[in-house]
């Protein structure tokens, strides 16, 4: 696994849990497993072949990672009960497009 994609995944725990303990008024560590559910969108992947492949940039490829999503879960952050769900996945999404433009760097 190359260096990018550990930090990539690192990150994918690491931003929520900063983002959680800045903006939850509840106690921090639930908001951050509301937002570790943004992880599913990576379900996803499984329609791909090959499943995972590292030089490929998720952000337009897989259907939950598109712009019609993302503003699905814009919605998401707007309504209370599920503010944080929403926000992981942005985070998410954030995450996927930054690993992208990194790898056009590259």
């Amino acid at each position: 696994m190359s260096l990018r994609a550990v930090i990539h995944l690192i990150l994918h725990f690491l931003v929520p849990a900063t983002a959680a303990r800045i903006q939850s008024v509840r106690p921090w560590k639930r908001a951050w497993l509301e937002m570790q559910l943004g992880l599913i969108i990576d379900l996803d992947h499984l329609l791909a072949t090959p499943l995972f492949d590292p030089n490929r940039c998720s952000i337009g490829f897989h259907p939950l990672h598109g712009l019609p999503a993302a503003a699905l879960y814009g919605i998401l952050t707007l309504i209370p009960q599920t503010r944080f769900f929403g926000a992981g996945l942005l985070i998410h999404l954030a995450l996927d497009l930054t690993d992208c433009l990194w790898m056009k760097l590259l």
